[in-house]
């Protein structure tokens, strides 16, 4: 099936070792021999970038985003720098170190830095800000926002879980009650709907109430860092009969691929942020799709708007129409998803796309 995106930004976590000092800005191998030097010796512009709690190898979130700050340094010719947040204490000072760093542009990862973000950039006009997952109603003149429609590919995720579930009933939990979290949820729960009626179904999803807004959410204070946690909650929806869970809380979302590993096959599990099958690739064989989004795509465009002095503040919004969200390849469990099931997702990702359905998500 054809790629598509979307997003949604959780903040991810790995818990690592308090606030970190950041690093000499990266640039070219000087061993390399002459005429060999890579192009980051070519230009003395500086892309830095912020992490969530979690750091920058959570096989999630802040390691998609920070991929587009490497391919930036790899292929725009600059140099980087960046640092890891261990809690959301650590925020406002790891972006002033950036800023301190004689940073051009600053990226900071997740909805969590949302307030850090916009006071640093409101107290150095100077410096471009971007940060993934979090937009502003009236953004600062050098703030962009970096957001992805996430309900969209969700939504085909639920449509894929409603036509796969034997037990009539599919699940999601998350990490935080908020909207980058809560976005994947509601689309998911859309598309089962959407089964129903198109298919005269009646499958149930557990852990979000749509009618509410609200659903089962990891109860810890470090939730997307909580692999135990997720896995507790995980646990409560398969024994409520739910044979499709869709985790949406970054590295603690690994539980629920325990959980879904540990059935002998009767569990499957849908990723999100990035293509799991990949990024957690010792679940591979219980990952029946994820939920993905462009992150490092997004991060790329705007260092390079900045570089080229094109960077404005208007939001980035990826969607399945410009591949800044997609559903991911069924890989190993592409024998249990229809023929039917793929030409009828086809037939939703094109109507997303053109507008003809709406996600309100």
């Amino acid at each position: 099936m054809k790629k598509t995106l979307i997003g949604s930004g959780l903040a991810a976590a790995l818990l690592l070792a308090g606030c970190a000092t950041p690093p000499p800005a990266q640039t070219a191998d000087p061993s390399a021999p002459a005429g060999q030097q890579t192009a980051a010796e070519t230009s003395d512009f500086l892309a830095c970038m912020v992490s969530d709690q979690g750091g920058f190898d959570d096989k999630s979130f802040n390691q998609t985003s920070h991929k587009g700050l490497l391919d930036a340094e790899k292929e725009l010719g600059i140099k980087r720098n960046d640092v890891q947040s261990a809690t959301t204490a650590d925020f406002a000072t790891n972006i002033d170190q950036m800023v301190n760093a004689k940073c051009n542009i600053i990226v900071t990862v997740g909805f969590l830095l949302g307030d850090a973000t916009e006071a640093a950039a409101k107290a150095n006009p100077d410096v471009d800000f971007a940060i993934v997952d979090f937009a502003y109603d009236a953004p600062a003149d050098n703030l962009k926002g970096l957001v992805f429609a996430t309900g969209e590919p969700a939504f085909m995720a639920g449509y894929t879980a409603a036509s796969v579930t034997e037990s009539g009933k599919v699940g999601t939990f998350g990490g935080m009650k908020i909207p980058s979290v809560t976005a994947f949820m509601e689309g998911f729960a859309q598309g089962v709907k959407y089964h129903n009626e198109q298919k005269g179904t009646d499958v149930q999803v557990l852990g979000w109430d749509s009618a509410a807004q609200d659903g089962q959410f990891i109860p810890s204070a470090n939730a997307f860092e909580d692999i135990a946690g997720g896995k507790r909650v995980a646990q409560t929806l398969a024994d409520q009969g739910a044979d499709v869970i869709m985790p949406v809380a970054g590295p603690a979302g690994e539980g629920g691929l325990q959980v879904a590993q540990a059935s002998g096959g009767k569990i499957s599990a849908i990723w999100v942020d990035t293509d799991g099958y990949v990024s957690q690739d010792k679940y591979k064989d219980v990952i029946l799709t994820s939920v993905g989004k462009a992150m490092d795509v997004a991060v790329f465009e705007a260092i390079k708007a900045s570089k080229e002095d094109t960077f404005n503040n208007e939001v980035y919004l990826g969607t399945l129409a410009n591949e800044g969200a997609y559903l991911a390849p069924f890989h190993d469990l592409d024998s249990k998803v229809s023929a039917e099931t793929k030409a009828e997702l086809e037939k939703i990702q094109a109507d997303i796309a053109s507008g003809a359905l709406k996600i309100e998500a």
